[in-house]
């Protein structure tokens, strides 16, 4: 497998549901994508999770914000070489992918979060969790079935020069 930030955030991602959804061991992974979300978690509300969030790499900027009842996120940023945007599964470009859908509170676990969030490489969604521990810093973890059987990434706030053409990061 390339390096992540040479292959953009769809090698990333992939590594990390290798990693977190599938239960790869990251030692056998020569890099992983760094999902994760939100601040508003550690302040128990969801306006702290909006916003814009820097994956751990580097290599990919998302934009959290309300979805009807429920918060989602986009990837509007992206690290690649030349002119071709990365490309899904499906053939889209991943610019402005929805990739994390349907999170809501948890019930039980207080100031976390739970949804979806979607490999891009085959198009299937897996289970997540948001947090915030401190201001600034986003935890998502995602697993299959049980959070036991996940990772947890940690993403930090954007607040660098907005995207350029096509999703490209300054």
């Amino acid at each position: 497998m390339k390096n992540f930030m040479t292959r953009g955030v769809q090698t990333g991602i992939k590594a990390f549901f290798l990693s977190s959804v599938l239960g790869v061991s990251a030692a056998l992974l020569p890099a992983l994508a760094q999902p994760a979300m939100a601040d508003s978690v550690a302040m128990g509300g969801e306006d702290s999770l909006m916003g814009y969030w820097l994956s751990q790499d580097h290599d990919g900027v998302f934009k959290i914000e309300k979805c009807g009842e429920t918060v989602c996120g986009r990837l509007i940023g992206l690290r690649y070489d030349g002119t071709d945007v990365p490309k899904g599964h499906d053939g889209k470009t991943e610019c402005n992918l929805l990739m994390l859908t349907d999170f809501r509170p948890l019930k039980d676990e207080k100031n976390k979060w739970e949804g979806n969030i979607l490999d891009p490489d085959s198009g299937h969604k897996y289970d997540a969790r948001i947090w915030s521990p401190q201001s600034g810093v986003l935890k998502l973890r995602g697993y299959l079935g049980l959070p036991i059987f996940g990772e947890t990434q940690t993403w930090t706030r954007y607040s660098g020069p907005p995207m350029g053409p096509v999703c490209k990061m300054p």
